[in-house]
């Protein structure tokens, strides 16, 4: 058996044996929206360490474990906490968590993050929804022998980002008057924050957020067919753009002050999602 594939089932061995939850939508909690947990009619957390072979988060602002339950009703399993290629991971074990909620019955995956602005018509707090991505910096995590179980060796990239889902979440971003840029993101290994020369760069390739998750998550919900949408929290303006230097604790300040909202934008999107 390919061994990405039998790490893969044994982890799902390992969540099978503690619950029988079986959600719709997954979603991923990016830096500052860990309390979003907070919003859901918890049945059962599972701490990632209680997992045999699961990768453990281990960025501060990142709880570490998965929560299953409802919002209104649509059955749901929120990763509180999500594994990022800097921390020393292989790529395969930063997308086993997005891959393992697909199998426990996802069909639906929210993906969220912090990220830095490169759009200069962006400001500090503002949220953009991925409308595409650019994977050129962090390894694809379809690298290796294909896993024929869960989907095709070379998977079409033409709307990884569904435009249905897409469209919920702009009209619930117009239905609360919140705005809603929308744009391209590419992201990088980290754990440094980019240069003022790569955000010259990725400028120029039509990027206009970047950050160090999400895409390769996306990629590897793709390739097992679900259905992806994205949002990201557009925490401070990239190096080079604004003046000050970048810090984390200055991402998790901002991810924080925006989250009343953003919580407001993934919790009505995911209700609306559910009824699909």
């Amino acid at each position: 058996m390919n061994p990405v594939y039998e790490k893969l089932m044994s982890c799902y061995e390992s969540v099978r044996r503690k619950t029988d939850f079986e959600p719709k939508v997954a979603l991923v909690l990016g830096s500052g929206l860990g309390k979003f947990a907070d919003e859901i009619e918890v049945t059962a957390r599972i701490p990632y360490n209680e997992i045999e072979g699961f990768p453990i988060s281990t960025v501060p602002g990142h709880a570490g474990q998965f929560v299953f339950g409802y919002i209104e009703g649509v059955p749901v399993v929120c990763m509180q906490g999500r594994v990022h290629y800097y921390e020393g991971y292989p790529i395969t074990d930063v997308v086993l968590p997005a891959r393992l909620m697909g199998l426990l019955g996802a069909k639906y995956l929210f993906l969220t993050n912090a990220s830095g602005g490169i759009n200069r018509d962006f400001k500090a707090g503002d949220f953009m929804m991925l409308t595409d991505h650019i994977s050129l910096f962090a390894p694809n995590p379809l690298i290796g022998p294909n896993i024929d179980e869960i989907g095709t060796r070379f998977p079409d990239m033409s709307s990884v980002y569904d435009p249905i889902l897409c469209d919920i979440i702009l009209s619930v971003a117009d239905d609360y008057g919140i705005e809603m840029q929308s744009g391209v993101y590419a992201q990088l290994t980290g754990p440094s924050f980019e240069s003022p020369a790569e955000i010259r760069m990725l400028g120029k390739l039509g990027v206009d957020a970047v950050g160090m998750s999400t895409v390769v998550e996306a990629i590897a919900a793709n390739h097992m067919g679900m259905k992806v949408c994205a949002i990201s929290c557009v925490c401070n303006l990239a190096a080079g753009i604004q003046e000050t230097p970048l810090t984390h604790d200055e991402v998790q300040e901002a991810a924080a002050k925006a989250a009343p909202l953003f919580k407001q934008i993934v919790r009505e999107s995911i209700i609306r999602i559910g009824a699909l």
